[in-house]
């Protein structure tokens, strides 16, 4: 189920919000119709993570038609105008530099970069972030960043675990047990659920999970019989932190200024206006919002 500030809510009550994408309108069906409750303070927040969920996926599709390469930590590269490449295979923000257009630089000159799965999903949730947040904030957030496995900003607020439900946008992992000791870059696959039955994984593309499983089949030891399999956790960034840095949390702050029937003033804020709206809508003649 959904909550608002509270409230339950039903599901028509989001059909224009998300109507002109069916991967939310599917984030969203899944969300309703869980077991679970998701609860966010305001409407925004709701929008703002199947928002976020949806970049997940259009950055993983960017990714993989921007001509980045796959390579282990001992083969990266980068574009040294933006980034350092150290001895370990990461790549370092270099001084001066916007972390934003270092971010943009790997999908506008994807042929200069290569590196491994980790590296490539920790890439794809920047760069989700970087169309959810302004470019200040981001800069802000992400002034030194790294790129190396699964090494990130503590910003991103990266959460792993087992969830109530699978939803699109989420990192899954799949295990290959018996990999091939001489190819230890295919121990498993790193893939981000597109919400059409489809996954991508840097160096191994656009499949279904059977495909996934296949791939890395394929790339076992000699008499190796354990098959590659899907574990359960499942990896996202933090929505409500982030939230609060995107433009959709400044609307948020706004006065909402009621006027009674004597024309009596009175203010609270939209975050306490959102789960009462029904009965302040019976009590005021007159609703005002204020950018204060």
């Amino acid at each position: 189920m959904i909550i608002i500030g509270g409230d339950v809510k039903d599901r028509d009550e989001f059909d224009n919000t998300f109507s002109q994408n069916p991967v939310e309108q599917k984030i969203v069906d899944l969300m309703y119709s869980s077991i679970a409750s998701y609860s966010f303070r305001t409407r925004d927040a709701l929008t703002f993570e199947v928002h976020f969920r949806s970049a997940i996926i259009d950055s993983s599709r960017e990714l993989y038609y921007s001509g980045v390469q796959f390579a282990d930590f001992y083969r990266s590269r980068c574009n040294p105008m933006f980034w350092q490449l150290l001895p370990d295979g990461a790549f370092q923000l270099k001084r001066g530099v916007p972390a934003s257009e270092a971010i943009l630089d790997i999908y506008q000159n994807g042929r200069l970069y290569a590196f491994e799965c980790a590296t490539a999903m920790i890439i794809i949730l920047y760069r989700a972030a970087l169309k959810m947040l302004p470019s200040q904030q981001f800069n802000h957030l992400f002034d030194n960043m790294r790129l190396w496995g699964w090494k990130y900003d503590q910003d991103l607020q990266i959460v792993h675990n087992v969830p109530p439900d699978y939803l699109p946008g989420d990192i899954r992992y799949v295990k290959n047990p018996d990999v091939n000791p001489l190819t230890p870059e295919w121990q498993g696959e790193n893939i981000v659920d597109l919400g059409d039955g489809t996954f991508f994984g840097h160096g191994l593309g656009f499949r279904p999970l059977e495909g996934m499983i296949a791939a890395l089949a394929l790339r076992r030891r000699p008499g190796g019989t354990r098959m590659p399999y899907l574990m359960l956790p499942a990896t996202r960034p933090g929505f409500s932190y982030l939230y609060q840095f995107s433009s959709f949390r400044r609307e948020d702050s706004r006065q909402v200024i009621l006027f009674d029937q004597d024309l009596n003033k009175s203010t609270i804020t939209s975050e306490e206006y959102e789960p009462q709206q029904d009965e302040i809508i019976k009590q005021f003649i007159t609703i005002r919002f204020s950018d204060c």
